[in-house]
């Protein structure tokens, strides 16, 4: 039996990877189904018993059964007690339709058009850009390699084994108010002077999820959206593809100009505004007080909706965060879209609204919609993380470490590019505003920089008549990085300047 064709076939094609993840029955069964179906191993063939594979492979007997177990819940062998196990082709159950008016080489190549209309979209065509440089400038990122992974593992793991996970995912819906809104509410009344109930919020995926739900909600085609002069792409992007008609207000050193709407515009004319809660974006200037009362006054006059964007909040360096306009929201005119979680990767950030009780019932239907099955482990685990404190925990750690690289990049721009740029140390968030006082074409210093192993996105450079600055993201560079980027920036810089 040791000396069997299926036995020295098996010997030759099965390697185990034991430095992989992989379970190795998984690794095992998926080379036993290569080999059947590569034509190695024949239908009806019989393969070794349990301790003749363990033998085999320099496996446990135990691995052994579950590689054939695992054989058979896919249907590639059938076990048949007291004489062994044997090959099996599970059959194709779904009929072929033959293809006509092809030529036989073409008849099973998928096609690349449809052969219908469909409606293209200009606004959604991908802005991103591939580069092979080992260093990236973005538009102000956390920095993954903060993520406590060996942390976050256990707390996953736990919130997996939580016996009421099952019933909770089957009985949630949008409009549940689980132990994790609760919590969330809880969190955002004693972080950000809210005093909110579940039924005034929604969770979601992301804040993009979130604005785009608010936007069907609220815009209908032709109606007209305010956002500041230079302002977010992906928001703006949401807003075009609801129908809204785009109008820009100007931006200085104290926000968004609230006169200007006032001039130009009556009442009932605007359907909403669009304002980031902390820095502006892309200049990181802060809407001043004197504004925001301003503002919540002139919605309520011309009655407009206010939509609050509070992307950056976790991201305060000194002072204390001002309070959201969604907290003195009295006349029930402010949208309030945040995020959780960025100090975590990525995928376990979750975005949320805050808004009257009446608008939160009809976005929860649109959530519903777009996603019914939501994520309980999530809302289970951040909803611990939440009660146990780690999140705020995580957030002021990394806030110290984001204050120090916000400072080194002050320096080493200071001390390479003198008085070539003009910049405003931002309180918070992870990027700088970043002016260059000769106007040189942002288009050549980004190539000239990818040279030099640096990219500069296109979604960060801004470049019009009057402006020829970039979004500088600085999160998720380390202050030996920054400083590598800033030395490659400003040769990149120089040869520009040098050709003008």
């Amino acid at each position: 039996m040791i000396n069997s064709p299926v036995n020295e076939k098996l010997q030759q094609l099965i390697s185990i990877d034991k430095s992989t993840i992989q379970p190795v029955y998984i690794q095992v069964a998926q080379q036993i189904i290569n080999a059947v179906q590569r034509g190695y191993i024949i239908k009806g063939s019989k393969l070794p018993g349990t301790r003749i594979l363990g033998n085999l492979l320099g496996i446990h007997r135990n691995t052994a059964v579950a590689i054939y177990e695992e054989l058979a819940s896919q249907g590639w062998v059938d076990i048949v007690a007291n004489k062994g196990t044997f090959i099996l082709v599970p059959e194709q159950t779904t009929a072929i339709i033959k293809a006509t008016g092809k030529h036989v080489n073409q008849a099973y190549t998928y096609p690349k058009e449809t052969g219908f209309p469909f409606q293209k979209s200009f606004h959604l065509a991908s802005t991103k850009q591939e580069t092979r440089a080992t260093y990236i400038i973005n538009e102000g990122s956390p920095d993954l390699r903060l993520h406590p992974a060996h942390q976050f593992s256990r707390w996953y793991s736990a919130a997996m084994k939580r016996k009421t996970l099952q019933y909770k995912w089957n009985r949630r819906s949008a409009s549940t108010i689980t132990n994790y809104k609760i919590n969330l509410c809880n969190y955002l009344n004693a972080t950000r002077g809210f005093h909110i109930m579940p039924n005034n919020l929604m969770s979601t995926r992301s804040t993009e999820m979130s604005l785009y739900i608010v936007s069907q909600l609220l815009i209908n085609q032709g109606d007209v959206v305010l956002v500041g002069r230079l302002s977010n792409y992906s928001s703006n992007t949401i807003f075009q593809e609801s129908g809204a008609i785009i109008k820009t207000i100007p931006i200085d050193a104290d926000g968004l100009d609230v006169d200007y709407i006032k001039k130009h515009f009556v009442k009932g004319s605007i359907r909403c505004v669009y304002v980031s809660a902390h820095r502006h974006y892309p200049t990181t200037t802060t809407l001043n007080a004197e504004r925001r009362l301003q503002l919540l006054q002139l919605a309520k006059d011309y009655g407009f909706a206010i939509i609050e964007d509070d992307y950056d909040y976790d991201f305060q360096f000194e002072g204390s965060a001002m309070l959201p306009m969604a907290t003195a929201n009295t006349y029930g005119m402010v949208i309030y879209l945040g995020k959780l979680g960025q100090s975590l990767f990525p995928s376990f950030q979750t975005g949320f609204v805050v808004a009257p009780e009446a608008l939160i019932i009809e976005a929860n239907n649109y959530l519903t919609l777009l996603d019914a099955q939501g994520d309980a482990i999530q809302e289970q685990m951040l909803s611990e993380l939440i009660d146990e404190g780690e999140i705020y925990r995580l957030v002021k750690k990394n806030v110290i470490t984001y204050k120090k690289r916000r400072d080194c990049l002050c320096n080493y721009l200071d001390h390479y590019f003198e008085n070539s740029i003009t910049y405003t140390k931002p309180n918070g968030g992870l990027a700088i505003w970043l002016e260059f006082n000769v106007t040189i074409s942002l288009v050549k210093l980004a190539e000239e920089a990818e040279k030099l192993d640096v990219f500069l996105p296109k979604t960060i450079l801004y470049q019009d008549r009057n402006t020829c600055a970039i979004r500088f993201g600085f999160g998720h560079l380390n202050e030996e990085e920054i400083e590598a980027v800033v030395e490659k920036l400003k040769h990149a810089y120089t040869k520009v300047v040098s050709e003008l």
